[in-house]
């Protein structure tokens, strides 16, 4: 990591994950496999940025640690990439094990506990779906009736603009920060 810290993908300790690291990771991933409009790709930072935001306005107020949990929902693509969904299921079981490990001891490195539980997993997958489908709609080229059958429409639509990896982590660092202090 530019970090300087070596992290065992096979092994993942929490001591040797750093945010900064995470926002420059997440802040260079595309969304969508870059296949999306505008100059910039929507990254990884911004949508865990989108679903924060969609958290709060659907289901919030939630506690803190939640909050941070949504923020930091995909973070295990800052070392893996983000792979889309229908992938994912090809590639089979094992890539998720893979991933939740590396998430576990995300989570662990902030003060989560290593597994979302019941409430916190459910709040965000409803707003990462409502993200996907803001995303779909506004820079996929997905129209609402194909978006709206694979993800939920969110109640408040938020028009979404691609910008710079350096201001895609620096709001995504700006977040963390807000949330922990």
């Amino acid at each position: 990591m530019l970090s300087g810290r070596r992290l065992n993908l096979l092994d993942p300790s929490p001591l040797d994950i750093e945010i900064d690291d995470i926002a420059q990771g997440l802040s260079k991933v595309a969304r969508w496999n870059g296949q999306t409009t505008g100059e910039h790709a929507f990254s990884v930072a911004q949508h865990s940025l989108l679903v924060l935001a969609l958290l709060d306005f659907e289901s919030g107020p939630y506690p803190i640690s939640i909050r941070l949990g949504a923020l930091l929902h995909d973070a295990a693509e800052y070392v893996i990439g983000d792979l889309i969904s229908p992938f994912k299921r090809a590639i089979n079981l094992e890539y998720k094990t893979f991933e939740n490990e590396i998430l576990g001891a995300i989570r662990q490195r902030f003060g989560l506990s290593a597994r979302m539980s019941t409430l916190e997993e459910r709040a965000i997958k409803r707003a990462d779906s409502q993200a996907a489908y803001l995303e779909a709609t506004q820079l996929a080229g997905f129209s609402s009736n194909e978006a709206g059958q694979l993800f939920e429409k969110p109640s408040e639509l938020k028009n979404l603009t691609p910008v710079s990896a350096p201001l895609a982590k620096l709001e995504f660092l700006e977040t963390f920060r807000k949330l922990v202090e």
